[in-house]
Formats: structure tokens, sequence, C-alpha cells
């Protein structure tokens, strides 16, 4: 380890900030563009170990967790409390324009649709038993370390609110000091808890998790290793006005406001399509918005998921004719053949992007294709696949759905 002092050229696309030093670029979480700062430097990564000159960008942390000088943040779970808002929200934006242009792309890109406080509805939490209670928080970035959270500026209200019955759930399930993680969701009908990563579940533990969450209000189901162990009421979320029971650990989008900002704008880019591909549908969360527009066949790979989905439409009143199929669409994607059919298709696939998919949406002639993704990076090379197949990119929307991270969400539409 040695220290020198440094001066932050440019924030890296994980939010750390990056000077240009004679052995290479070094990385130095919760430095800010223009600071000169002084270092104690491993290889590649510095920690700050004081800021000779502060950016006019820097800020008060809104959580006592992220370290009280937002130097030496200690929770995991944000990267860019110390950033103020306009710098940030450019930052965001600018991951989404810097992964076009690497492909060659240079479409429009719009400003960023924000996150604000309080709205993460989803959020997964590290944990581990100790003697006298349970460790509930997030881990120290780089770390395994779990920092106890009391608060969460980030989260929905009614999770923070709950952090203690929480962690009592948790400290019933677990048998010993092994760490494991809890999602949890918030849903229309209570809590959706989900605990994983627990080796063995004895039926002492069980007994012990029921009797927690029967003790508590609030609390809906609570699902161990991706099967219900408790369910006092079905969770439910309201997809456009249908409500849905998604199974446990389901994939939901984080927050409620950026699922409706990609909803409205998946809906409005499909216009009037009469037939529609919505594919990594999962349980449907633009599915059964798009079956009051046209008929929509959903494909999905995980089972579960596609019978919530299923079941959802089949009890909903107004919907246009909803059909479901499981298929891996990385491993066998809907062929140019199969593509025919449809007016117009949307996919959102996982980080990994969908590139196998996206080959045989190229030789199509689907009219209007809507992109949704997670991962600005594998979202660009599917679009330089597109493009390269005779489609135009007609608007590029970059959405923060995790506040304070160096996550951006992008809906992309394009036309044949």
């Amino acid at each position: 380890m040695s220290t020198e002092t440094v001066t932050i050229a440019r924030l890296g696309a994980q939010g750390d900030g990056i000077a240009h030093t004679q052995d290479g670029p070094l990385y130095v979480p919760f430095a800010l563009p223009g600071e000169t700062v002084a270092v104690a430097r491993i290889k590649s990564h510095g920690t700050i170990m004081s800021i000779a000159a502060a950016s006019p960008e820097r800020q008060e942390p809104a959580c006592r967790h992220f370290g009280p000088d937002g130097v030496n943040g200690t929770c995991g779970g944000c990267v860019l409390q110390h950033l103020k808002d306009e710098p940030y929200h450019a930052f965001k934006r600018n991951l989404v324009v810097e992964a076009l242009q690497a492909k060659g792309l240079t479409p429009a890109v719009d400003d960023l649709i924000i996150a604000r406080p309080g709205e993460r509805r989803r959020v997964a939490l590290a944990a581990r038993k100790t003697e006298k209670d349970l460790l509930l928080g997030f881990n120290q970035a780089e770390s395994h370390h779990i920092v106890a959270i009391e608060e969460c500026p980030i989260a929905v209200p009614g999770i923070v609110a709950r952090l203690g019955t929480i962690r009592a759930i948790g400290r019933a399930a677990a048998a010993n000091a092994e760490p494991f993680r809890i999602t949890v969701l918030e849903t229309l009908s209570g809590l959706d808890i989900a605990i994983d990563g627990l080796k063995a579940v004895s039926d002492k533990q069980r007994r012990a998790t029921i009797e927690a969450v029967l003790a508590e209000r609030g609390v809906a189901r609570v699902s161990v290793n991706g099967e219900a162990l408790v369910e006092p009421q079905k969770p439910q979320l309201d997809f456009g006005g249908v409500k849905v029971s998604p199974p446990p650990a389901a994939f939901t989008q984080a927050t409620k406001p950026a699922e409706d900002a990609m909803a409205e704008l998946v809906l409005a880019e499909v216009g009037k399509a009469k037939r529609i591909a919505d594919l990594f549908a999962g349980a449907g969360t633009f599915s059964l918005r798009l079956a009051r527009i046209g008929r929509v066949h959903a494909v999905e790979s995980e089972d579960k998921a596609l019978k919530a989905l299923d079941l959802a439409a089949r009890g909903a009143q107004g919907l246009k004719p909803v059909t479901t199929e499981k298929r891996d669409l990385f491993r066998r994607p809907l062929t140019m053949q199969d593509l025919k059919v449809y007016d117009a298709v949307v996919f959102d696939p996982p980080r990994a992007g969908a590139e196998a998919q996206v080959k045989e949406l190229a030789r199509s002639s689907v009219k209007k294709l809507v992109a949704v993704s997670c991962n600005p990076l594998t979202l660009a090379r599917d679009l330089a696949l597109l493009v390269e197949g005779g489609y135009r990119i007609t608007r590029v929307v970059p959405i923060d759905q995790f506040l304070w991270s160096s996550h951006v969400e992008v809906v992309a539409t394009l036309e044949k």
C-alpha cells in the first residue's frame, strides 16, 4: 500500500472517481470529478484519506449509514448519495449515451426520468443470525461485512416501518450464523418476504417462522428458497388495473413509478398494433397492459411466473386474448418465421440482453420493436444488431429506478 495525492478526472461507470496516473487509472470510491484527494493506494484501488479540494457538486448524504462525511461510506446499498442531483442525473443519462456511442450509435437520448427517495418497493437485504438478534442490512462495498440498518431513504415507508418484523421473521427461520438473503417486496396486501440461501430449514425453524409471521401484521407471505412457507393472504400487484399474485421470489420492477413510466412508454410506442409478442414477459408487467390494445402472446421461461400471468389474464375484464408460451429465448428464440404474425414485439431481457433473439428479430419484418433494458451495454449491442438488420432507432429514454446507484434502465423504440 502507498499514499499519494491525485486529482479526479471523471466518474466511472460504477460511480467511482477515476484519476489518471503514471501506473494507469486509479479508481477511488466516493470521489468526484475535479477533487484533489489524498488516497491510500492498493494496485488500481484508492481509499480516500482526506480531500484537499472538494467539488462544488458534493453534498451531504441523505442517510447516516452511507457515511457521515460522504467519503467513507459503509453501507453498500448506495454509491452516489454524495453527488448533487443535476450532475447525478447527467451521469445516469451519459451511461446510456456512451454505451450507444461505443457501438457507433448516435440517436437522440431523452432526459432521464428521475427516481426519488422512498420509492423502492423491493429491496434485497443481507442477514446473519447472532446470539441475541438478527443482523439485517446491506453488505459493505466489496465485502461480506453486513452493515446493520435502522433507516433506508430509498425504500418505501412500508418496508422501513417493518424492519423489526423482517428481523424477527429472519431470526426465526435461521438455524445458525451462516449469512443469507431476505428480499422484501411491498404488495397491495402486505409484505412478500423471500428468504434465500438457508442450507436447511428444520421443522423447528418452519414452526418458529410461521409463529413469527402470525404474530405480526402486514405480512402477506414468507417463502424459503423459493417455496411458500406461510401465506396469510395472497400477495397482489396491480399491472395496469389487473391484479396479479406473483410467485415467491419472482422478478418485479423495483419501483412502481419506474414500472409505470416504462409501461406508459411501451404502450405509447406500440400504438394500435393488433398482434403483439411480449418476450421475457415475467408475470405480465407489460403483457396485461398491452392486452387492452391488442392480442398478446407472452413468452417466458419461468413456469410459475407464466402461470401467474395466465391466471390474472383469465380473471380480468376488458382484455383482448392473451396466450402464453414457456420457452427459453436464449436457447430457442422465436424465429423469423414465428415473428411474421406480429405487428409489434416488446422484449425485456435480463442483464445479459437478448442477442440470440435479436438476431432473429433483425431478420424479421416486424414493423415496430420496443426494447426494455436494465443494462445499457448489452442493449447497445442488441440495438446495433437491429440497426444492421434494417431497423431505425426512433427514441431512447433512460429511467432511474435504482436511486444513487450506477444502474439505469432504458426503453428504446425501433421501426423497420
